[in-house]
């Protein structure tokens, strides 16, 4: 960690060139003596992607930066806020500490916090940030914390984990292919606190990961703008069999779709027949994760597209419904599409047989900000395109 970066002349630099060409701040003599050109492009890139994902840190003055891939490994702000609420207890050691996103949160909702980072540069930082974000009581230890586990006598409330994928490793993602190993230390991680709360890509299959962690007791699947950011399994050393999970979006308003295991194999009633006037629902992408298709239609009264197609359609309104819903303006037959012209709307393929630019090929579909064409099947195996205007994104 160059201590000269956080200069002023320095900083003052680094804020007025977060627009500017990286590649020629990087590839030109540094205006500074103790600051190369090669650290401040990585300032800048850095500080320059944090400013959505980490709007508090990109606010605050002389923050130090680690390489980027580190900005983008890390939790955002929305999601570091929320897993916070999951902590118990009044001390938590998160073991992969990185950047201190995750740390910072779990400061404010429990007394002490143990940030381990085998990295000790990254470690620097994170404590060097911590300070000027008035963190006070987080303990920073440049250590190995499953390492640290073993060797400490210190029991506490709450882990907190976030393996890494080994890169080496293929398309198939286990949790014991992650490092550090979670699924061959899970009896010493139970011995040391009341509850483990591990983070985990979208990738991971739920049954896979409950079957890999065994005391799973909840897991909590995260979206922003219908995009699935992570999991987070909660073990506990009572967990029972049946787990309770939790579609969480995170977006204007925090809508949850929380059921358990067993609750998940539901009957649910299917249309042949699309109305005009009335709502077309396709879930968020954590209800999709969740698997509890027919249970989200049952739970809205919805009625189902198709066995193979989770859209779900009913004649009034439900703005609870954590996903995207339109108000079905017409729909055609394949025949009928044929004959018209100057057609326009986003194209949106759901259990269809052709992909979407090929139908704005054939078609000559222009685009359109609000209005979309559904290619899709209804339960009499039809296919139908379904010309809706969005009324609800998120």
């Amino acid at each position: 960690m160059n201590p000269y970066i956080l200069d002023p002349a320095v900083q003052n630099f680094i804020n007025a060139n977060l627009n500017a060409d990286i590649n020629q701040i990087a590839l030109s003599k540094s205006v500074f003596t103790n600051v190369s050109s090669a650290e401040l492009a990585s300032q800048i890139t850095a500080k320059k992607k944090s400013e959505k994902k980490l709007p508090t840190w990109f606010r605050h003055e002389n923050i130090f930066y680690p390489p980027a891939l580190s900005i983008e490994q890390t939790s955002s702000e929305t999601t570091a806020k929320y897993k916070s609420k999951l902590a118990i207890g009044t001390l938590l050691i998160d073991l992969t500490g990185g950047f201190g996103v995750d740390s910072y949160y779990f400061s404010k909702a429990v007394k002490q916090v143990i940030h381990c980072e085998i990295n000790a540069e990254l470690s620097q930082i994170a404590q060097h940030n911590a300070s000027i974000l008035n963190a006070e009581n987080i303990e920073f230890k440049a250590v190995d914390g499953l390492e640290l586990l073993k060797t400490d006598d210190l029991v506490f409330d709450t882990i907190y984990i976030d393996p890494a994928r080994r890169a080496e490793k293929g398309k198939v993602f286990m949790l014991q292919d992650c490092t550090p190993d979670v699924v061959s230390n899970l009896d010493l991680l139970l011995s040391k606190a009341k509850r483990i709360i591990i983070k985990t890509a979208p990738l991971l299959d739920l049954t896979a990961g409950i079957n890999e962690l065994k005391y799973v007791s909840e897991i909590h699947i995260v979206s922003v703008k219908n995009e699935c950011k992570e999991i987070l399994w909660i073990l506990e050393r009572e967990a029972t069999s049946d787990v309770k999970i939790v579609a969480l979006t995170l977006n204007d308003t925090e809508k949850q779709f929380v059921f358990s295991r067993s609750e998940a194999e539901v009957s649910i009633q299917f249309t042949d027949r699309i109305n005009v006037g009335q709502y077309l629902y396709e879930p968020d992408a954590a209800l999709l994760k969740s698997g509890a298709f027919n249970l989200i239609g049952s739970r809205f009264n919805l009625q189902k597209l198709h066995p193979q197609t989770q859209l779900f359609t009913s004649a009034d309104l439900q703005p609870k419904f954590p996903g995207r819903i339109f108000k079905i303006h017409e729909t055609y037959s394949t025949g009928d599409l044929k004959k018209l012209k100057n057609l326009s709307g986003n194209v949106i393929v759901r259990n269809y047989p052709a992909k979407p630019e090929e139908l704005v090929k054939k078609y000559k579909i222009k685009p359109h900000q609000e209005k979309f064409l559904i290619f899709s099947k209804v339960g009499n195996d039809e296919n139908l395109i379904i010309s809706v205007e969005i009324v609800q994104y998120y």
